[in-house]
């Protein structure tokens, strides 16, 4: 790994060894490598990393070893924007994955889209990221907000039979989003016999949910959605169990980390999210995948990670399919893209540039994430 920096952008990474330029074909990445989400930006460059050997071991593309040039955006708007900048001006990337968080895929989406360069968001749910198809370079292999939400009402009624249920959420782009979904399936007919007995947000810098959890405690529900990152919703589910409350949580894919259950301890268990990794997936790719991030990295890996090897894997294929480095040809590719076996499930395709595919149902059992279900319904799953 060769480490790049200027006087302007500090933190750059490059995930590979860089190459002569005509030798290689340039994919550009920002994640966040520091700061409150450097376990997602880990998992990142770590999964990136093996998806990089996989394709220059298989050939690399059109005759050309393939590098990511990987930047640290911190999670944040304005450094993003101007390492985007910084991508396609100087890298001169052919295409890009959004390894980040929601804000800074937002910020930078309209940048790339503008210059005709094919940006894959891994994991960032706001849909101002592809702009409801207005963006037509701008595709998104992880869920929309909206769905992983309904799906999270989905699993809370069908699947964990909640009649009484709470919701407590974070008040960012990403909580707001998946509570609009949770709160659409609550509202249609398959949540009627379920009611929402306590509604709540909470700021993202928050440390101590217990004001939150007595009102809910209070509300005796038997389900409590905890929407959240992992640095959220790991104190919380340990905090509801120090106080006593037995309710069943489910969260979503910010809570799909090993951190999470670092962080949770043994109130983990029985935590249940929705998500799009199936660990007990049995499919070869997932099994090698899962096999050789442990053994190289010495960590579980995590949705995060997935779904950026899926999106680096997405731009690779369209690449081979087209035959071509030009921006036009790799959309086309991409857009075209139909029952592609993923990391992260069957992609059945992309629908004005969101991705079509199950989601998934992991449930914590002895520290680690197992299957528990999926949530398949088109009306739930197609945006």
């Amino acid at each position: 790994m060769k480490v790049l920096s200027t006087l302007s952008i500090p933190m750059a990474l490059v995930a590979t060894t860089l190459l002569p330029a005509q030798q290689t074909v340039k994919i550009g990445v920002l994640a966040p490598l520091t700061g409150f989400a450097a376990a997602d930006g880990a998992s990142v460059k770590n999964a990136l990393k093996l998806a990089v050997d996989h394709i220059n071991a298989a050939g690399g593309l059109l005759g050309k070893k393939v590098e990511t040039v990987v930047y640290d955006d911190h999670a944040d708007p304005k450094e993003a924007t101007a390492l985007a900048r910084k991508l396609i001006e100087q890298d001169q990337v052919k295409a890009f994955v959004a390894g980040s968080y929601s804000m800074p895929s937002r910020a930078v989406a309209p940048l790339f889209n503008d210059e005709n360069i094919p940006l894959v968001a891994a994991y960032a749910t706001h849909p101002d990221v592809t702009a409801g198809g207005k963006y037509t370079y701008c595709f998104r292999n992880g869920f929309l907000g909206s769905v992983e939400g309904k799906a999270a009402g989905y699993a809370s009624v069908k699947l964990l039979k909640g009649k009484k249920i709470a919701v407590l959420t974070s008040d960012n782009d990403f909580g707001k989003e998946m509570a609009a979904g949770f709160k659409a399936f609550m509202e249609s007919p398959a949540g009627k016999n379920s009611t929402v007995v306590s509604y709540q947000t909470y700021p993202m810098s928050e440390k101590d949910y217990k004001p939150y959890l007595s009102k809910i405690k209070s509300a005796d529900p038997d389900v409590v959605f905890s929407g959240g990152y992992y640095f959220q919703s790991g104190p919380m589910v340990k905090q509801a169990r120090e106080m006593g409350i037995k309710a069943q949580f489910v969260g979503e894919e910010g809570a799909d980390s090993p951190e999470f259950v670092n962080i949770a301890g043994p109130a983990s268990e029985g935590f249940v999210i929705v998500t799009n990794l199936n660990r007990d997936d049995s499919r070869p790719i997932v099994q090698n995948f899962l096999k050789e991030y442990q053994t190289q990295f010495k960590i579980d890996p995590d949705m995060v990670g997935a779904s950026a090897y899926d999106a680096f894997m997405i731009i690779c294929n369209a690449i081979k399919t087209a035959k071509s480095l030009e921006g036009p040809a790799i959309q086309k590719a991409i857009a075209g893209t139909k029952n592609y076996n993923g990391l992260t499930g069957m992609i059945r395709g992309f629908n004005k540039g969101e991705v079509v595919k199950d989601v998934q149902v992991q449930v914590v059992k002895n520290g680690h994430f197992h299957y528990k279900g999926v949530v398949n319904d088109p009306a739930l799953v197609t945006p």
